[in-house]
Parts: structure tokens; C-alpha cells; sequence
């Protein structure tokens, strides 16, 4: 049997820092990416870093030298990208300029919504949060229009088409209600502009929409704007495989009993 040499070029590319490997894969699809010279066209290539010239948009990659993890409170108004065509505040903006460097946006939250965003230059990692078979909830307080009855509540649960896919099951609890509504809606995955969309197929926009929590991150001592890095037992935390992430929950919360 023949051994593989190297690792997968769109791997290399994540572990450097670039990009996540989704991302790295639609570089290498639209012709982005060389090694040694030559234009790289498939997903399988593979690549030895320490002795292969890998080049994204002809800039030679290196190999990252420290993992970076931060938490920041996206503002409404700041664009989830690392620049902007339109010179709009990016969440790059809010970081140090020496600390943003060769770092990108895990996800994004659009331009009207704010909370808990992360920020790395781990590419891999990056590729975990956004894979839903990482099981990692994101929960979203949000204001919508009139009152979503039991039924209605239920179908957001259980799943709607969007795009001729069925999203994934979720979790809707209804926190306050007048002539609008609070939810708090918890996702494990995250479709382009997912929850404004369901909530308007079933007739009840969003008004208002916050991310606050990611996993076991919450938004408690971040305001606007500001950012913090994650402790080595967070990153683990997020990285944990869902059957110990779902053990080490009960462990923390015997009897399987809600928090309030």
C-alpha cells in the first residue's frame, strides 16, 4: 500500500491561519492556490509544507507559529468579514492592529444582529464550530413580531426547508411575550441569515437578534466592541467530541434538570 505524503492542501492552508478549510476548499475550486508553481484544481492534492511552496493568491503560506483564540461582542452596524469593499467597520477593526493579524472570523453574524463572535487564525478549529456533526449549540435571544403559538413553535423546532434543504432540528423557548416576543432559540448550525428567515416563513420577523452563547461561552463581561482571549480549557471545551460534551454536561448538571 502506498503511503500518502503530506497532508491535503486546503488542511495546510486552515492550519496556517488563512482561512477555515471550507473556505480554503472554494480557494483551491476558483484557482487560487499553487504548490511549487502549479495551479492546484483538486480537493485531494496533497502538499509537504516544510518542503513544498504552497501560495494562495501567489503569497507564499507558512505554517503557524501561535494558535489564537478570541471571543469578541459583535456591535450592531460592524460587518462579520476581515475587510470590507464598502470601507464599513469590520469586527477586524475592533482588534489591536498588531493582535488582528492573520486572524479571520469563525461564522458570521450579518450586519444588523450582534453578540458572541469567535475570531482565530485556526483554520481547523474554525471548521469545527461551523460543521453541525460538531454539535455545538449557538443560542440567539430574539424579538419577533406578534406571538408564535404552540404550533408554530413546534414547526421551528422540528425543522423547515430553506433553499430545498431541511434545517436541522432546534431548540425554541418562549422567554416573554407582549406585543412582540423574546425567544431564545439555540442552533447547531448556520445557514446564511438562517433564523430571520424561518421566523419570516412562519410569519413572525425578527425585530431584534443577539447570539449569547457559544457552547458554554456566554457574553457576561463583554459589552460592544470589546474581546477577550479563551483559556486552553475553553478551546478544549469546544473541541470536545459530542458524546463527552453531552457527559460533561450532565456531570455539571446531574439529573438532567434546565437551569433557569
Amino acid at each position: 500500500m502506498t503511503e500518502k505524503i503530506g497532508d491535503r492542501v486546503q488542511k495546510i492552508i486552515a492550519r496556517a491561519g488563512i482561512c477555515s478549510r471550507r473556505k480554503a476548499e472554494l480557494l483551491i475550486e476558483e484557482g487560487r492556490v499553487t504548490v511549487n508553481g502549479k495551479r492546484v484544481m483538486e480537493l485531494g492534492t496533497r502538499a509537504d509544507i516544510s518542503r513544498d511552496v504552497v501560495k494562495v493568491d501567489g503569497e507564499i503560506i507558512h505554517p503557524m507559529k501561535k494558535q489564537v483564540y478570541i471571543l469578541l461582542y459583535k456591535p450592531l452596524g460592524v460587518v462579520t468579514t476581515k475587510s470590507d469593499e464598502k470601507k464599513r467597520t469590520t469586527v477586524m477593526d475592533l482588534l489591536g492592529s498588531e493582535e488582528r493579524k492573520g486572524l479571520f472570523p469563525v461564522g458570521r453574524l450579518d450586519l444588523n444582529s450582534e453578540g458572541l463572535l469567535l475570531i482565530t487564525n485556526d483554520g481547523e478549529f474554525a471548521n469545527h464550530m461551523m460543521s453541525p456533526a460538531s454539535h455545538v449549540g449557538k443560542t440567539y435571544l430574539i424579538r419577533v413580531r406578534g406571538v408564535p403559538d404552540d404550533r408554530t413553535i413546534a414547526r421551528l423546532e422540528n425543522g423547515m426547508v430553506l433553499d430545498g434543504v431541511k434545517t436541522r432540528k432546534a431548540k425554541v423557548r418562549m422567554v416573554g411575550h407582549g406585543l412582540n416576543s423574546w425567544l431564545e432559540v439555540e442552533l447547531i448550525e448556520g445557514k446564511k441569515n438562517q433564523l430571520r428567515r424561518m421566523f419570516q416563513k412562519v410569519g413572525h420577523p425578527v425585530v431584534k437578534l443577539k447570539r449569547v452563547r457559544i457552547g458554554d461561552l456566554s457574553a457576561e463581561g463583554l459589552g460592544p466592541g470589546q474581546y477577550r482571549r479563551l483559556s486552553t480549557g475553553e478551546v478544549e471545551a469546544l473541541l470536545m467530541p459530542p458524546a463527552k460534551n453531552e457527559r460533561a454536561v450532565r456531570k455539571k448538571n446531574p439529573g438532567g434538570k434546565q437551569k433557569s
